[in-house]
């Protein structure tokens, strides 16, 4: 009699941690493009990075984990993918907006579901997030207003978000949660020489610490620590899928944070994404993995 519910709960549980990780990141864009004038996106992500890896060092206590020589290469790989994700995303910042960037970023995922797809269902699902994408994507007169080397980064973003999705699956197999803790000190570590470079002693300006910390902990260490244990708990194409829903969260972070006001065919676009991320969520149950503990 209980088996259904629990069922459903082991089914809903990595998803609405995807939701949650998803709300989180995106608000933490928002707030972070405020930093952009004093210490630009290269200064930005390296206070980002640096502050999120003392709070995953204090609350996860990575030196716990029992690294191999196989399994550090893993975590290693999955790490400067992270800061590379993070460092192109926020230069695509600069000049496209949040929506768009996510959009065109989100390729990256899309990537990963398409590839390990097998069923008929999931190309619709697919399909539909993809028209989603075409129709946040201005491809008319208003393509002319993108800046297409902000759009690049966004794509490079992407292409580091399906090695963070294939490599972390495999590094928090072998290390759980604590894996995001290590990837983020890699992703420091890979990105504060940039950053460093760049903005130079504008990186320790008093006021920046209390956003600094803010962005840390709503766009790294709460959202990457949830989804590490919904990437060990979800297939990895299922997770490329069901995040397609995070360019409707980059349009209304967007909207409410920045005021980017959304056209209709946007709106659209969000549609068509949450109906692709429900439709995975409700044919994935029968192939979720079973629940691992987080140590």
């Amino acid at each position: 009699m209980t088996t259904p519910p629990r069922g459903l709960a082991c089914a809903l549980f990595p998803v609405g941690l995807l939701l949650i990780a998803m709300a989180s990141i995106q608000s933490g864009a928002s707030l972070a493009k405020s930093m952009f004038p004093i210490v630009g996106a290269q200064g930005t992500t390296t206070l980002r990075l640096i502050f999120a890896s003392v709070i995953m060092l204090l609350l996860l206590r990575p030196w716990r984990a029992k690294l191999t020589a196989k399994s550090l290469r893993t975590v290693v790989i999955y790490g400067m993918a992270l800061g590379g994700m993070n460092f192109l995303f926020y230069m695509s910042l600069r000049t496209v907006p949040l929506g768009i960037a996510v959009a065109l970023e989100f390729t990256g995922p899309l990537a990963v579901a398409i590839y390990a797809s097998r069923r008929a269902v999931d190309f619709l699902w697919i399909a539909l997030a993809v028209i989603g994408l075409l129709l946040l994507i201005p491809m008319s007169e208003a393509s002319s207003g993108i800046d297409w080397v902000g759009a690049a980064y966004a794509l490079g973003a992407g292409v580091c978000w399906a090695l963070y999705i294939l490599f972390g699956q495999k590094a928090g197999n072998d290390n759980g949660v604590q894996t995001a803790a290590l990837g983020v000190m890699i992703a420091a570590l890979f990105v504060a020489p940039i950053g460093i470079v760049h903005a130079g002693a504008a990186l320790l300006t008093p006021a920046l610490i209390p956003i600094a910390i803010g962005v840390a902990i709503l766009s790294t260490a709460l959202p990457y620590t949830l989804e590490m244990v919904a990437l060990t708990r979800l297939p990895a194409r299922t997770f490329g899928t069901l995040m397609s829903i995070e360019p409707a969260f980059g349009a209304l972070s967007g909207l409410f944070f920045l005021h980017e006001h959304l056209s209709l065919a946007q709106w659209l676009a969000i549609t068509c994404i949450i109906l692709a991320s429900v439709g995975a969520t409700l044919t994935m149950r029968n192939e979720l993995k079973p629940l691992v503990p987080a140590d």
